[in-house]
């Protein structure tokens, strides 16, 4: 079939971003690959086979290595991991890096500028080594959590039974093959526990039921069937993980047997569709964004700041080579070198503590984002519930509990000699948990109708061994056989003619009938699977059945099946309801199952929208919608990532948690992809975040983590900007009035090294528990504001030091100008470090929040370096000298009072804007 209509380009115009053309991308393979499919759903099976050249005995070899190299390989486009080299190359792609770099290479050049005797500039090693550093981390973490996630992988390699022959005439044999090597064409055989190999169309089938949650999210198995009548296809389809007669590559087979053609192979197939446009480079997330913006605010001010003063230097001082080298120190200054370590040793902290945790991180970024997520789209199957199918209730007619009809059920599942499929396996398990009833052992088999897709039903025929007919029953029960039948509603129903009611059998009047259908759908609006119990009594006389016997039937009650949720489902939603996380649920399962668990673990589902009405909307119309919808029901891989994307344009930092094939697009759009060890290669892929166990509380600590390692980067970035701009601002007003440098260059450097070794505890300090309970993303305005009012409070003290040192100890000229240069030094240093605590928190510091041991035994040593500092044999130097020690009452007055007005200001900032950190 040709698709000239659904083109990439076509669905996003040329001037719409990389993302819009890769999200049409997939939208247009998977509706090409669904619309092929459900052709050959809809042809009969020759003509299927006539299309891709097979036949019913499977392909000759020579055939099959032929259309090997023809279509390639059986295998779906997946990410590869980049080499370690690109991967250490990325780990340094940082604007703030760059900016380090730049003003490395330029002090490098200036010292070699300068005269011979020139000492070695230790700012150069030291710029260089904090590069270094950060992006070794970086590399070192995500690499080793990249290779953790490899590890999660299977490493056997999966085989498929294929009918293939050696010659035109020779019979078929059944081999097992690799599943790479399948190709078009050829004839496959499954059985239970098979992993299908291909897209393929079913020519014969018994008993078939297939899973397909990592396709369509639906937790129940389906029914699968060869062609009804007549070697006709079923009626059209829209939808190929729907279509009664096909079996997807990456479902399995949970019971039954069939034989099918391979009609799609690797990337052809409805599941390569979806993985060819996932490979390559993903999109930005919020951590990506938030970043950028904020490296560029700091860029600008640095860009602005340091040509004034080096004009204003240059102008007053007359030295323009001096001038120079200050307002490069100024730039070294005011650039947060420490960022970009700091940044990654909080991720790589963060991914350290969440390991203890049995998680994975693949990509440090996703830490933060994690923090910053306000919305989780997940799906229902495995995550709110258990993924598994249990017995919620056994009813009579009326609806009431009724064991009666527990034990027929159970003798039905337990005597069946075929293979018992989950449901079966519920009403056992159901029976033998409880120990409610032991029933098996006063009946023997006589004879069973198995199951096949058009009756949807079973039927066993039991005998009352003698015993327990003359204690139960009298001696004519053993004279009667007993047949159970259990099965679809409709179908069970329509070979009832009477039914049990308070243990009396009276006529299935047309009344009746309608009230008894009533009992089983209000149950299936509750979300649940009902399944409907009938028996017969017929004499003794054979001990062969037939599906003619089926007939007469007493309807006795009904079975409700769900896939249970999770106990602490609840209370892990309630936890991430209290750290502001909405939760979404997003599912390929129907919207009556799916509300009701919505509603077992407390989310209020309001109106459900289902995937056929997605499609229906412009993206305008469903962010609209978005906002107000908590359960989308039905949905196909296009639609989860439509989703995605449409919170996100309104402003949201979008977690996902998916673990199939139809998740893989939305996990790779999302802010934070989350996915489990268990679930396919390519949601693992796409991933950003691998949890060993599918626990929603493991989540809500992982949020916390991410909000703890955002705060910890933020109080850095807020604290280093705000003291460096107060510095700067200091700095400018001293040049413009005081006839010699306020401070030499190489005062400039050791100070802001010294503040930023302090700075290495920063991500061991903890945070208020106020802060953890709200999403925090970047905000650079944010940033800005705080610089403009929090940095020009030390410039305030900067400036009195200045008149103290000028007014009090004289240092009023060049011959002082070292005295002066010590005593601001000190101040400078202390000040900066001390204000560390007033920031750290929105609280009074040391009273209501304390640092981590780290940091106060990390500023604490700074502080006191900085004192002996002038005192010390490296002051000479350095161009410093002792203080007099009436300098230190003033130096204590000048940081007492500046942490009293940083306290008053922080309460008006508040206040006025809502927001600290």
């Amino acid at each position: 079939m040709t698709n000239t209509t659904l083109t990439p380009q076509k669905l996003a115009p040329p001037g719409r971003g990389r993302r819009d053309r890769k999200a049409a991308e997939l939208e247009a393979r998977t509706r090409a690959a669904g619309d092929r499919l459900a052709r050959y759903s809809s042809l009969p099976g020759s003509q299927v086979l006539q299309d891709v050249r097979a036949t019913p005995q499977g392909l000759r070899h020579d055939e099959a290595a032929h259309r090997l190299e023809q279509h390639g390989a059986n295998v779906v486009a997946h990410e590869r991991a980049p080499r370690w080299y690109t991967q250490l190359a990325k780990a340094y792609v940082n604007p703030f890096i760059a900016i380090l770099v730049l003003l490395d290479i330029v002090m490098l050049w200036q010292w070699t500028q300068a005269a011979e005797d020139e000492p070695f500039d230790p700012g150069i090693a030291i710029l260089g080594a904090m590069v270094l550093i950060s992006g070794a981390l970086r590399f070192w973490q995500e690499y080793r959590s990249g290779r953790s996630a490899a590890a999660l992988r299977a490493l056997v390699t999966t085989t498929t039974a294929v009918q293939r022959r050696d010659g035109r005439g020779d019979r078929p044999a059944t081999v097992e093959l690799p599943m790479d090597q399948v190709v078009p064409g050829d004839i496959v055989r499954l059985a239970a526990g098979d992993l299908v190999p291909a897209d393929l169309r079913l020519l014969t089938a018994k008993d078939l039921m297939v899973a397909q949650a990592a396709l369509s999210g639906e937790s129940l198995p389906v029914a699968k069937a060869d062609t009804r009548t007549h070697d006709y296809g079923q009626s059209v389809t829209t939808d190929p993980v729907e279509a009664d007669n096909l079996c997807l590559m990456g479902t399995t087979v949970t019971s039954g047997t069939a034989t099918g053609v391979v009609v799609a192979t690797g990337s052809d197939t409805y599941f390569g569709s979806m993985a060819g446009s996932l490979v390559g480079e993903r999109p930005q997330t919020s951590f990506d964004t938030g970043v950028r913006k904020v490296s560029f605010l700091l860029i600008r001010f640095m860009l602005v700041m340091v040509p004034v003063v080096f004009a204003i230097n240059g102008f007053t001082k007359g030295d323009w080579n001096e001038a120079f080298m200050f307002a490069l120190a100024v730039a070294v200054g005011l650039t947060p070198e420490m960022l970009p370590m700091v940044v990654t040793t909080n991720l790589a902290r963060g991914a350290v503590a969440m390991s203890r945790r049995k998680v994975v991180v693949k990509r440090l970024n996703a830490i933060q984002n994690l923090g910053a997520m306000d919305v989780l789209c997940t799906d229902k199957t495995g995550t709110l519930t258990e993924d598994r199918i249990v017995l919620d209730r056994y009813l009579d007619v009326h609806g009431r509990d009724d064991t009666e009809v527990l034990e027929h059920a159970y003798l039905n599942s337990h005597f069946q000699t075929g293979l018992r499929n989950l449901m079966d396996q519920a009403v056992i398990d159901r029976v033998l948990e409880a120990e409610e009833v032991v029933v098996d052992a006063r009946f023997t088999m006589v004879d069973e109708i198995p199951f096949d897709f058009a009756r949807r039903r079973m039927s066993v025929v039991l005998n009352r061994n003698s015993l327990a007919a003359t204690a139960e029953a009298g001696e004519h029960a053993f004279n009667e056989h007993c047949l159970i039948t259990k099965g679809a509603v409709e179908e069970v129903l329509a070979l009832c003619t009477h039914m049990t009611d308070r243990g009396q059998r009276v006529p299935l009047t047309a009344e009746l009938r309608r009230k008894v259908t009533r009992t089983a759908e209000d149950h299936n609006r509750q979300g649940l699977r009902v399944l409907a119990v009938a028996t017969r009594t017929l004499p003794a006389e054979r001990t062969a059945y037939s599906v003619a016997d089926e007939a007469e039937l007493t309807l006795i009650g009904f079975l409700a099946f769900l896939d249970p949720p999770k106990a602490d489902a609840a209370r892990a939603l309630m936890a991430l309801a209290d750290k502001g996380v909405a939760v979404k649920v997003v599912t390929g399962d129907n919207e009556l199952v799916a509300a009701r668990v919505c509603a077992d673990v407390g989310i209020d589902v309001g109106e459900v929208v289902t995937g056929a009405r997605i499609d229906r909307l412009d993206d305008a119309e469903l962010r609209a919608l978005v906002r107000t919808t908590t359960l989308f029901a039905k949905t196909n891989p296009v639609q989860k990532a439509r989703i995605v994307r449409a919170l996100q344009a309104e402003g949201h930092t979008v977690g996902f948690l998916g673990d199939g094939i139809n998740d893989a697009a939305a996990l790779r759009d999302a802010d934070v992809g989350i996915s489990v060890d268990t679930a396919v290669d390519i949601a693992k892929e796409s991933a950003d975040i691998i949890l060993l166990e599918k626990d929603l509380m493991v989540l809500e600590q992982g949020v916390e983590q991410g909000r703890t390692t955002f705060g910890n980067t933020i109080k850095y970035i807020k604290m280093t900007a705000s003291s460096n701009f107060g510095n700067v601002f200091s700095v400018l007003v001293a040049s413009a009035f005081i006839p010699f440098q306020p401070m030499l260059a190489i005062h400039l450097l050791v100070q802001n090294l010294a503040y930023d070794i302090s700075q290495l505890a920063t991500p061991w300090d903890r945070m208020d528990p106020e802060y953890l309970r709200k999403p925090r993303t970047w905000d650079a305005k944010g940033i800005a504001r705080f610089m403009l009012c929090i940095g020009p409070i030390s410039s305030i003290f900067d400036i009195t030091m200045f008149l103290v040192m000028w007014n009090v100890f004289g240092a009023n000229s060049e011959a002082h100008q070292t005295l002066f240069q010590s005593g601001w030094f000190v101040e400078g240093l202390l000040s900066q470090t001390l204000v560390v605590h007033m920031i750290r928190t929105r609280k009074i510091p040391f009273i209501q929040s304390r640092a981590s041991l780290p940091v106060l035994v990390m500023t604490g040593l700074v502080m006191a370096f900085g004192i002996v500092l002038p005192f010390s044999p490296l002051a000479s130097a350095l161009s410093m000298e002792p203080l007099p020690m009436s300098y230190f009452p003033w130096l204590i007055g000048v940081l007492l009072t500046y942490c009293a007005l940083t306290q008053v200001v922080k309460t008006w900032y508040i206040r006025r804007f809502s927001t600290w950190l």
